[in-house]
């Protein structure tokens, strides 16, 4: 019983995270591609002052290398709003969200070698929509420890019984 038990809070977790990371990720936007000196990575997002006042893009760097990169995000008037020297292989900034339009990240190397770049840019997730992603990683946590307390009980029942 308490296999079945732990096996469908395994299934409940998972799809849990599907959803929760389909949630998160609604209204962002994502692109990735190679970019060095003379090759930038632009990536457009909507973005809606009435659904939140707060937006978010992250980059990751796939072959990162000290003081070569930079992002910058512009607003609808194409006017820098935010502009962030690269210093780790995975950065996440926040900003604000000033009218409704269309917002630019634009991922950019000084670095003449090509370099793989993801980046995202978005609305910031509201509370409720990250605490599901914590939800479903707790119920997959838990049907994961009973499934492994039911294979140690059961191990441990066969060596008794040798």
């Amino acid at each position: 019983m308490v296999l079945v038990i732990s096996g469908g809070l395994i299934v409940i977790g998972l799809v849990l995270v599907v959803l929760g990371n389909q949630i998160i990720l609604e209204g962002v936007s994502q692109g990735n591609g190679k970019i060095k000196s003379d090759q930038a990575l632009t990536i457009v997002g909507n973005l809606d002052t009435q659904k939140t006042s707060i937006g978010v893009f992250a980059v990751q760097i796939i072959e990162f290398k000290d003081n070569t990169f930079s992002a910058k995000v512009l607003d609808p008037l194409d006017i820098e709003i935010i502009s962030q020297e690269i210093n780790e292989d995975t950065i996440e900034k926040e900003f604000d969200i000033i009218e409704t339009g269309t917002y630019k990240l634009i991922i950019e190397s000084v670095n003449n070698e090509e370099t793989q770049v993801f980046g995202a840019i978005g609305p910031l997730p509201d509370g409720n929509k990250t605490l599901l992603g914590f939800i479903s990683i707790y119920v997959l946590v838990i049907g994961m420890i009973g499934l492994v307390g039911v294979g140690i009980y059961l191990i441990r029942n066969r060596m008794k019984s040798v």
